[in-house]
């Protein structure tokens, strides 16, 4: 009960003192309309920053594709989008970032309906307060919210070369500098921690971003991560315990809002003006610093290649990939 406490009060301490200081922060960003019909797939897409984010790139004229992992709840946020964003250009669709079976099975389903992707965002996220596995037998936070993602992004890279512009943006956190990479106990059998689990998996995506964009050099497609702040769905307990109910009232006056914390998120998804940057990591729709670790390209490509064994993904599969 302690080590939970700990880690709860981490976690709260980082969030109150992100947004104390940027509290008064109004420059958000209004962009330029997409003239043009896209198609964007955002993952994580019933709630929060996905569904503020899929209703905004709606608005702006894409088709988008909201990924949801439970059926009920993603058909009552495919409704709100629609009625919110006043498009039907809204498709919804069932994956289990948790399961790669449902996500290679998702991504054949994807190919079969659509012949290319302009904008993948990877937004979907947990955060464990304990230990819990996904149904391959990973740590659910490294699991879902950097390998779901890793597999996810490599099946649909060819679909990205297709469009005209393909940009890829990945959600990440400045919780990244809590973390560190470990590949001899990556799932933390020993002496799990959950802030440390979730900056580990956030550090995962900016080193995946590097990665990725190296490989990608030459192409049409871009990818930077993305820290969002501290957005109010994003807190991680159980909100239907006295305990959750208690901390959620307690820390709302902190936390931005689920639009407020998509700007950056659709700014690297739209704006022309930043169309071939890539491998950067932003905040406040900036390019910002990052840890010492998430700066470490060996370290980026260790955990390319020991993530690549993780999913499945073989070399020769990959090599048709990229």
């Amino acid at each position: 009960m302690f080590a939970v406490t700990v880690n709860v009060a981490s976690c709260v301490g980082f969030i109150v003192r992100e947004n104390l200081i940027h509290r008064f922060y109004k420059n958000l960003y209004t962009g330029k309309e997409v003239r043009k019909m896209k198609i964007a797939l955002v993952t994580g897409a019933n709630s929060g920053m996905g569904l503020a984010a899929t209703i905004e790139l709606a608005k702006r004229g894409m088709h988008v594709v909201m990924l949801c992992r439970d059926p009920r709840k993603g058909k009552v946020g495919w409704i709100s989008a629609k009625e919110q964003s006043g498009s039907n250009e809204i498709t919804l669709m069932h994956c289990d970032l948790g399961s790669l079976e449902s996500i290679r099975a998702f991504a054949e389903k994807f190919k079969e309906k659509f012949d290319r992707l302009d904008v993948l965002l990877n937004n979907a996220g947990v955060v464990s307060l304990k230990r819990e596995l996904t149904k391959d037998g990973f740590e659910s936070q490294l699991g879902i919210n950097h390998l779901g993602h890793f597999l996810l992004t490599n099946l649909l890279l060819e679909e990205l070369k297709n469009a005209e512009s393909g940009r890829i943006v990945v959600v990440s956190s400045g919780a990244h500098k809590w973390g560190s990479m470990s590949f001899q106990d990556p799932y933390f059998e020993k002496n799990y921690n959950a802030a440390k689990g979730y900056g580990r998996s956030k550090l995962a995506n900016i080193l995946f971003a590097t990665a990725l964009s190296k490989r990608l050099e030459g192409t049409n497609v871009t990818v930077n991560s993305v820290h969002p702040r501290a957005v109010a769905t994003n807190l991680g307990v159980n909100r239907k315990t006295d305990f959750g109910r208690l901390i959620t009232r307690a820390l709302k006056p902190f936390f931005l809002t689920a639009a407020e914390g998509a700007k950056t998120a659709i700014y690297l998804a739209t704006d022309p003006e930043i169309k071939d940057v890539t491998g950067k990591y932003f905040y406040k729709m900036k390019e910002a610093p990052v840890s010492v670790a998430a700066r470490d390209e060996l370290l980026a490509e260790r955990l390319w290649s020991w993530s690549e064994e993780q999913v499945g993904l073989k070399n020769k599969e990959q090599e048709t990939i990229i």
